[in-house]
């Protein structure tokens, strides 16, 4: 896939790779007065997406004779071939952003989660991939820390936000959402209105991030402008795919161990058919594998 960016760079392709936040001009503010020092040196960062299950990031067993593959792909949140699973999906924005904000990427990843509620209404067992709970801490090369904390679970609190803590105050990145507005920058640590240094101010027809993010990519191509986000898409890919690697098998993940990684999970996903055999295999159980941390350690599942 890098390959592939550079290649599409020099036949000057645009391409846009649908992390909607890097269009968000309430963040595009944030990051300019981030990296001119506003905040100070960055300590550390907090994302979190906790609520009730979404999607189909558990699945009950298909239903006979229904077709494996097309089963698979339409709950595709609960196979981690298929999505990167619910991590992947429902994260990556956030570990996005936060890494722009930053300007560079984390290097290395700890983490744990664990599988907790997995019956249906009816006594069946959910047969997804997924971990109900997460908790990754991200590492960048100067030591500071980012933590990324997830959970899909009815009644629990629900908390959907990002955060900077720096040298000379604190940040919020996300008020609510993946990239929900105002961010804002405030002296000492407490969010207070008293405290408050900066807030940001978008116009009406700039607040829909993909909406901007549509607008930006055809107004690319209408100038003939440079418009290749495939470089960080991957990476910003990447290092979600650390943090879940780490989670599921309870190592130490590093970049360039995840960039190397020899699991392919779906081999010749390009060639697949409708008559094609699903990738991931149910056991005898109807069963899918699903990540054992600590006893399956070079592989998620």
């Amino acid at each position: 896939m890098l390959d592939l960016a550079e290649k599409a760079t020099a036949k000057n392709l645009k391409v846009g790779v649908g992390l909607m936040s890097r269009h968000s001009r309430a963040l595009e503010e944030l990051v300019k007065r981030v990296q001119d020092g506003q905040l100070g040196d960055i300590i550390l960062q907090r994302g979190y997406r906790m609520s009730g299950p979404i999607g189909s990031f558990r699945s009950l067993p298909k239903r006979p004779n229904e077709n494996e593959l097309l089963y698979q792909i339409h709950n595709f949140h609960s196979f981690i071939w298929a999505s990167g699973g619910n991590f992947s999906d429902f994260y990556i924005h956030i570990i996005d952003h936060l890494g722009w904000i930053k300007g560079s990427w984390p290097i290395k990843a700890q983490a744990l989660g664990g599988r907790h509620y997995r019956q249906g209404p009816k006594g069946e067992t959910y047969v997804d991939q997924n971990f109900d709970t997460y908790a990754v801490e991200y590492s960048y090369a100067d030591g500071t820390k980012f933590n990324m904390d997830g959970r899909c679970m009815e009644g629990a609190q629900e908390y959907y936000a990002s955060y900077l803590h720096g040298s000379k105050g604190f940040g919020i990145a996300s008020k609510s959402g993946d990239c929900g507005m105002p961010s804002s920058i405030y002296k000492g640590l407490s969010p207070d209105r008293a405290n408050l240094v900066w807030e940001s101010k978008v116009a009406p027809d700039q607040r829909d991030p993909y909406q901007n993010e549509w607008n930006d990519l055809m107004g690319a191509i209408r100038d003939n402008k440079p418009y290749n986000e495939a470089k960080r898409g991957v990476e910003a890919s990447l290092v979600t795919s650390m943090g879940r690697m780490a989670a599921h098998t309870g190592q130490e993940i590093t970049f360039e161990q995840m960039l190397n990684c020899e699991h392919e999970m779906a081999p010749d996903v390009d060639k697949l058919t409708f008559d094609s055999p699903a990738p991931l295999q149910a056991g005898a159980n109807g069963r899918y594998p699903v990540p054992q941390p600590g006893i399956v350690k070079n592989r998620e599942y």
